[in-house]
């Protein structure tokens, strides 16, 4: 009995030792290796991390990156340049470029700016809307001449018709009324008269009687008259004054359509939109007006193809210059480009406070880098002497490896620009360009087959 109470005491400590450690927490990872099911997390997240900043490089980088091309100039020399034939320089001058023919769009009507659909530096096209002014006024001023006209037509219509049938009966039966009417008071007059001569009525009775008759016979010939005026109809010159009625109303019909259509405002000529005057809510006028308030016009164009340059001739350099004499163009924005002129208008009066005399050069051959307001500098040359055997223009070659599909790219302010040539042979230094060139433009070499229009390139540095 003893010994099995011994026992019992000694297995249960043996249990509840056992338990104790069941219950322990291992720590033996907590310093060592990590579970594999953290590790995979850590190495996902990092995967996702470093694909988020490729993509987010590789897009800033097709954004922001240029590519890398090189180039060579397309030099000109001094006899293309100045066109052939033309002598050595005898005058240099400066001015500024300008638009032959700057034309500032007014509006035929005043009103508010309800649409303008250009912008500076924008090519129109002949007819192309530019603006809209608000046209509720001149839509109603239509409505209610086209009314006024409508009214006349149909009175002239009723009298060229005629009178009804009806109203020559009413007027036919006026007429018979009043007729029986004069009958009786002819009847009361007469008894009047014999009772009056009687003694039996008094002389004012007779008096009454005889004025009834005299204006119930009045009345008959009126309306007598009144019907044969009915049957007629109306007078000729009647229906002639309400035709003349409908041409002034037909005038007014279409002097408020034209009205109505010169709300919108398009454009007379093609040509690249200079400035834009107006905004949309803004009051437009007819006449000239200041800075503040109405303006005076909407938009100002010009045909950027026809370019001129405005020089001040001193007067005694005058005389070495005539009509149609060769020049040559150069601007200070792009000095290595030259252009082909000729004097196209001098002015009929001299400026005597500067003591010069205006003269201005056509540009032949403008193209896209010219601006409106550049500086200029034009080099007159002598004009051809009788007998002297014109100059043949050099032609101006590129590599063939700058020639794609008939086109060149061109580095302009950092950028492709495709320019199409046309190409008529080829020489020793490459293919000879007759057209789309003119020498100084940097032409790109072996342009790469994903170079698209407008991309941005840098130019690879020469080594020296």
């Amino acid at each position: 009995m003893k010994a099995d109470n011994h026992t019992s005491v000694v297995e249960e400590p043996i249990a509840l030792d056992a338990g104790l450690k069941s219950l322990r927490i291992d720590r033996s990872n907590k310093r060592g290796v990590q579970s594999p099911r953290r590790w995979l997390r850590w190495v996902i997240a990092g995967v996702v991390l470093l694909v988020f900043l490729g993509t987010g490089w590789f897009i800033y980088g097709g954004i922001n990156s240029a590519i890398e091309v090189e180039t060579v100039r397309v030099r000109s020399s001094s006899a293309s340049a100045s066109g052939g034939g033309a002598g050595p320089t005898i005058l240099n001058a400066t001015g500024y470029i300008i638009a032959a023919h700057r034309i500032e769009m007014a509006s035929k009507v005043v009103g508010r700016v309800a649409w303008i659909g250009v912008e500076k530096g924008d090519r129109v096209t002949q007819g192309q809307v530019l603006a809209r002014l608000e046209d509720d006024e001149y839509r109603a001023q239509v409505l209610q001449a086209e009314g006024n006209l409508e009214n006349l037509k149909a009175k002239l219509a009723e009298q060229e018709h005629g009178s009804l049938p009806e109203e020559v009966s009413r007027a036919k039966s006026d007429v018979d009324s009043a007729t029986a009417d004069l009958e009786n008071y002819r009847i009361t007059l007469n008894r009047d008269r014999q009772l009056t001569q009687a003694g039996v009525m008094t002389q004012q009775n007779l008096d009454d009687a005889q004025a009834k008759y005299d204006n119930q016979l009045a009345k008959v010939a009126s309306l007598q008259r009144t019907h044969e005026l009915v049957k007629k109809g109306p007078r000729q010159e009647e229906i002639a004054a309400t035709r003349a009625q409908i041409l002034q109303a037909q005038g007014a019909l279409d002097n408020a359509k034209i009205s109505l259509e010169n709300t919108i405002i398009r454009a007379p000529v093609s040509g690249t939109i200079l400035e834009r005057n107006v905004e949309k809510g803004e009051f437009i006028t007819t006449g000239f007006v200041g800075d503040r308030g109405a303006k005076g016009y909407v938009v100002s164009l010009a045909d950027l193809g026809h370019l001129q340059v405005e020089l001040d001739i001193n007067q005694s350099d005058f005389a070495k210059l005539g009509p149609n004499q060769p020049a040559t163009v150069t601007t200070d924005a792009y000095p290595d480009r030259k252009y082909r002129g000729e004097i196209e208008e001098i002015s009929p009066e001299g400026n005597r406070q500067k003591a010069t005399v205006q003269v201005k050069v056509k540009v032949l051959n403008p193209d896209d880098f010219l601006r409106p307001e550049m500086n200029a500098s034009v080099a007159f040359q002598a004009p051809d002497t009788p007998g002297q055997k014109a100059e043949t223009k050099p032609p101006l070659t590129i590599p063939a490896s700058a020639v794609r599909d008939g086109a060149v790219f061109l580095v302009v302010d950092r950028k492709a620009v495709r320019r199409q040539v046309q190409v008529s042979g080829a020489s020793p230094q490459g293919v000879i360009v007759a057209s789309g060139l003119i020498g100084g433009e940097d032409v790109i070499m072996n342009p790469p087959s994903e170079l698209k229009e407008g991309q941005k390139v840098r130019q690879k540095e020469k080594q020296p």
